[in-house]
């Protein structure tokens, strides 16, 4: 499926997003009060830390206790060991790059993310990911499309950054209504067929993420318009090489 030409716009002004909100039903309503008509096959493209705000995931840091690994981890990279406790319980592997880091984590979910997609939230606190972000996708799409009566999709994206340079990009953590990969097979002159698998999740997530609210922005959800995708609610799990079916919450 072939895209000429897409439009990208921010949905803002955004009102603060407050844990235990119906993020879906708040997006859908911020939309109608802009006065912005949602087409057939938009994609909404989501920042996952409103989503997690919205699901309560914040960690207390006074309720964590670093281990060894952690208080080591945290005088090499400067990191707050409590932090960087809170990584390393949400994940299977690490590893530091270079002499202060970033810290590079497989999370318990699949993802290979920096700080393994913990977030700080101010001296006291830190947000985690969703708990199944294709879920909240889903539910996010369920909840906008009934409000705006056209079918769209949802991509929760999250910034990350790079084990090979600095600097940090955007990807796909969950999507829902949009098949995570885009295949497309080229005939040679030979007859043979080259076939390419990209993830166009990751593609949309990016490009939201040029005008997504990063770092204090406050634009925490946008529009992608124009791109021509498969439906589908195979999510971005279904693509990683490490997919787990659900990840048991560390007690503390």
């Amino acid at each position: 499926m072939t895209t000429e030409a897409f439009s990208a716009f921010s949905v803002e002004p955004f009102p603060r997003v407050s844990p235990g909100d119906e993020l879906g039903s708040l997006i859908a309503l911020t939309v109608r009060e802009l006065g912005i008509s949602l087409r057939e096959g938009d994609v909404i493209v989501v920042a996952s830390k409103v989503v997690s705000v919205s699901e309560e995931r914040r960690v207390d840091l006074t309720s964590v206790t670093p281990g060894p690994s952690a208080v080591a981890i945290s005088a090499r990279t400067g990191k707050p060991a409590e932090v960087v406790q809170v990584i390393l319980d949400e994940s299977d592997e690490h590893f530091v790059v270079g002499d202060r880091g970033p810290i590079v984590a497989w999370h318990r979910l699949g993802y290979q993310l920096t700080s393994a997609g913990v977030d700080r939230d101010g001296p006291d606190g830190v947000w985690l990911l969703p708990a199944d972000p294709d879920a909240s996708a889903r539910r996010l799409r369920d909840a906008i499309s009934a409000m705006a009566g056209v079918n769209v999709a949802v991509v929760i994206a999250d910034s990350d950054g790079r084990a090979d340079r600095l600097g940090s990009t955007v990807i796909a953590i969950g999507a829902a209504g949009i098949a995570p990969l885009r295949v497309t097979e080229d005939t040679e002159p030979e007859g043979r067929g080259k076939r390419q698998a990209e993830t166009a999740v990751d593609l949309v997530a990016a490009a939201a993420g040029i005008i997504l609210g990063q770092r204090g922005r406050g634009a925490p959800v946008a529009v992608i318009r124009g791109v021509e995708y498969q439906a589908s609610d195979e999510g971005v799990r279904s693509i990683l090489h490490r997919a787990k079916k659900s990840a048991e919450p560390v007690v503390r």
